[in-house]
């Protein structure tokens, strides 16, 4: 914990000592830039913008290899599922833009009210959404065929509330007030969550908030009380069945992955077929297109969940390893953005999106490799969906807010 507070305020240090050095601007630029930083092109982070868009295209012709036989044994167009993964990923883009322009302080400013939609969002899912799978995780937008997942969205905005009120601390050490109105800000939303139920995003958005904790330099007690707290919580929902039984076999087969139990049959061979499939793809793979278990439609939903298995059966190895090195180029990028921000709010945000995104895409991978429990949580960029994919590109526009203005 020490070392990810003197992380912080070194950062800030040299940063403040940097912008004194700098002559000061005198003109004023589009965005609310100005001087020689007045072209807001200029401020952005080209490294990770070329990341995210070679991920997404690799995304797009997984999502074809994974579904085009699907849709052509149903009689439906093969190039249904690619078409809308490609509009999802401009409407992510879109997004990201959009953020990038008003800036995550204007987020910072707003947060309250967009604090208060998703609520209301999340308590219309658990009424009116379409039950999937057990659960009500969205609802249908017909309009726009469009099927939203109010879940998603409260990713970003819960890192920006936390990461806004731990910077207003006048104490860089978060002291108990502000721990446990952080619960109280956090526990609402993750038990709507959890009674959907989707445990998947419920933990990865407690990820992020440890994340912002461990920055802001919350004492180890506290964190040690949000892990029993965890305990404690997941204890009571599966005693009092506020979890499919679909999430419990979920965890059952992870413990058992060789069973033959008929109950968990679904799942273990859902696992352990993905897991073949990146055994079998060898080190260069079986090729575009030709891969044995994933054009022989062995893995149910693996072009939301186990997108992995389809990149290392076709590409092998190579490239498998070429997905979780830009993933790799990806996090240093928001780190180095991080130890850039010019304020608290910035690095605790980027912190807090650092640490989510690093979560997921280790429990989606591992859940591939048999290493964590089937969670259902998606692939950034890799995986079919437009709620995942909008709310990933939102995170993705703040922090390229905090890296275009961290010079002002």
């Amino acid at each position: 914990m020490l070392g990810w507070r003197s992380f912080g305020k070194s950062r800030l240090m040299s940063l403040q000592t940097l912008k004194r050095r700098l002559s000061q601007p005198t003109s004023s630029g589009t965005f609310g830039f100005s001087g020689s930083y007045a072209d807001p092109i200029r401020n952005i982070d080209w490294i990770l913008i070329g990341v995210v868009v070679l991920q997404s295209i690799i995304g797009l012709f997984n999502v074809f290899s994974t579904t085009h036989l699907r849709l052509l044994d149903q009689e439906f167009d093969p190039y249904f599922y690619t078409q809308r993964q490609a509009g999802f990923i401009v409407a992510g883009a879109a997004v990201a833009a959009i953020v990038m322009a008003l800036g995550h302080e204007w987020f910072r400013t707003q947060v309250g009210v967009l604090y208060g939609g998703v609520m209301l969002l999340l308590v219309f899912v658990l009424v009116f959404g379409a039950v999937r799978g057990g659960a009500r995780l969205s609802f249908d937008i017909p309009v726009v065929n469009f099927s939203l997942q109010p879940a998603e969205f409260v990713k970003p905005i819960i890192l920006i509330l936390i990461a806004s009120y731990f910077s207003e601390a006048s104490d860089s050490n978060i002291d108990w007030h502000h721990f446990v109105m952080s619960l109280y800000i956090v526990g609402a939303p993750v038990g709507l969550i959890l009674l959907q139920p989707d445990l998947g995003t419920a933990t990865v958005l407690v990820a992020g908030v440890v994340g912002i904790l461990l920055v802001a330099g919350a004492r180890r007690r506290y964190l040690l009380m949000i892990t029993g707290l965890a305990i404690v919580t997941m204890g009571t929902v599966i005693i009092n069945g506020f979890i499919g039984k679909y999430q419990l076999r979920r965890f059952v087969s992870w413990l058992h992955q060789d069973s033959r139990d008929k109950a968990l049959e679904k799942v273990v061979l859902q696992v352990r077929f993905a897991k073949r499939a990146v055994s079998t793809g060898g080190f260069f793979g079986k090729g575009y297109l030709q891969g044995p278990l994933t054009n022989g439609k062995y893995i149910p939903v693996q072009f939301t969940d186990f997108p992995f298995s389809a990149v290392a059966e076709q590409f092998g190895m190579l490239g498998g390893g070429v997905v979780i090195g830009l993933f790799a180029v990806m996090l240093w990028r928001v780190w180095r953005i991080a130890q850039m921000s010019r304020d608290r709010f910035g690095l605790y945000l980027t912190c807090g999106i650092f640490t989510l995104m690093t979560f997921q895409i280790f429990q989606n991978i591992g859940m591939t490799l048999g290493l964590t429990p089937v969670s259902g949580l998606p692939l950034p960029f890799i995986s079919y969906g437009g709620s995942h994919m909008m709310s990933t590109g939102i995170m993705v526009g703040l922090v390229q807010s905090v890296h275009m203005r961290r010079l002002e």
